[in-house]
């Protein structure tokens, strides 16, 4: 699997949780919860992923860069960015 697809497929994922019908969903909550709300829970996990990046601890630093990439896809998806949108600028 490749990291495109591994992407897509979490995209894909949040997609379907922001119309849950679930009560207990994080990604739904976050959603829900407003662009201030993701963009604060995407700032904190970049600065941990810039904390275990210079702290060398590539564990840490890979776990938190997970964390990150989901932050950013709740993100995209509660303002209605896709991927693609993203992938045509870069």
């Amino acid at each position: 699997m490749t990291v495109g697809s591994t992407l897509d497929q979490l995209s894909d994922i949040i997609k379907e949780r922001r119309s849950s019908t679930a009560e207990k969903s994080y990604t739904k909550s976050l959603i829900e919860a407003g662009t201030g709300k993701c963009a604060k829970k995407m700032g904190e996990e970049a600065v941990e992923a810039v904390i275990a990046a210079v702290s060398e601890n590539d564990d840490a630093f890979k776990e938190e860069t997970a964390d990150l990439l989901y932050h950013l896809l709740v993100l995209l998806e509660q303002k209605n960015i896709s991927m693609k949108d993203i992938e045509d600028i870069l």
